[in-house]
């Protein structure tokens, strides 16, 4: 794959413990990795550049909490006028550089009432609503042609998350996802229709990652920040100023709770998951 080659000429070879996509007003977690290696998606072949507010528009290789990793500071959308399989294809570019574990974040509206603006929610399961998916047409190198979504958002890495965040004395909620193609926002009858469906939250990305990530067998776990109160659910106008101005307010939490859980991950180039002195070597290559 041309973008992996690309990308692995300019980075450090150790393979990643997890892959993270970063969604809307959630790459401030980017700040936290050590010894990064940036690059614009513009540098990377077969990636557009980034247009919404929110999104840097990078990959960055390096460390978070002792263990490599590689995050996408942004994504693809469909409503950017981009095709299913494009808003899926940089999960393909980190399998072919080793990711076996993702996680997958976005800013979403909450429908069920019980969720509260700031809220964390983990991502249990999804609907997918785009009325695209990703693996239509010729079937890729290394896809399961018809992968099991009985459980796309893996439990046991799940209920680690949730472990984190008791430990870190975040209350997470928990639900389901509805993925819908944007960029108009829901009407309040849409929204009715949603949580018939068994909705908790609502967004416009994630899906289409979601299943690539299944076809080709990585593990996936997802968390959602609440950010607004879905149409008819508030008095309130939505607005995208808005979403960005509560992923604020709720980036630190966010940003720990997935340290905590990188940092627990084993090191999938061991026997024995020990992750010591990968840090310090890194550092003095680095030099």
């Amino acid at each position: 794959m041309r973008a992996a080659r690309a990308i692995r000429a300019r980075i450090d070879p150790a393979s990643p413990v997890a892959g993270i996509i970063l969604g809307s007003g959630l790459g401030g977690l980017a700040s936290r990795i050590a010894h990064p290696i940036t690059l614009g998606f513009a540098q990377v072949p077969g990636f557009p550049s980034a247009t919404i507010a929110g999104h840097a528009g990078a990959l960055i290789s390096g460390v978070l909490a002792g263990a490599p990793v590689l995050a996408l500071a942004g994504r693809f959308h469909m409503y950017e006028g981009h095709s299913a399989m494009l808003a899926g294809f940089p999960v393909r570019v980190l399998h072919a550089l080793g990711v076996r574990t993702l996680l997958v974040s976005n800013a979403a509206g909450g429908i069920r009432r019980t969720l509260r603006a700031g809220d964390l929610m983990l991502i249990r399961d999804h609907l997918n609503l785009m009325f695209r998916n990703p693996l239509i047409g010729a079937q890729e190198t290394g896809d399961f042609r018809f992968p099991d979504m009985s459980e796309p958002y893996d439990k046991e890495l799940g209920d680690q998350v949730r472990t984190h965040a008791g430990a870190l004395g975040i209350s997470l909620q928990e639900g389901v996802y509805a993925g819908l193609p944007g960029p108009s926002y829901e009407t309040p009858a849409e929204i009715r229709m949603l949580a018939a469906f068994g909705a908790d939250a609502v967004g416009m990305s994630t899906v289409p990652e979601v299943v690539v990530a299944r076809a080709l067998g990585i593990r996936v776990v997802g968390i959602s920040c609440i950010t607004n109160l879905a149409a008819g659910m508030s008095s309130q106008p939505l607005s995208h100023v808005d979403v960005l101005g509560t992923t604020k307010t709720v980036a630190a939490q966010f940003e720990a709770l997935v340290e905590r859980f990188v940092g627990a991950l084993p090191d999938p180039r061991t026997a024995d998951g020990l992750r010591e002195g990968f840090g310090s070597a890194l550092q003095s290559d680095a030099g």
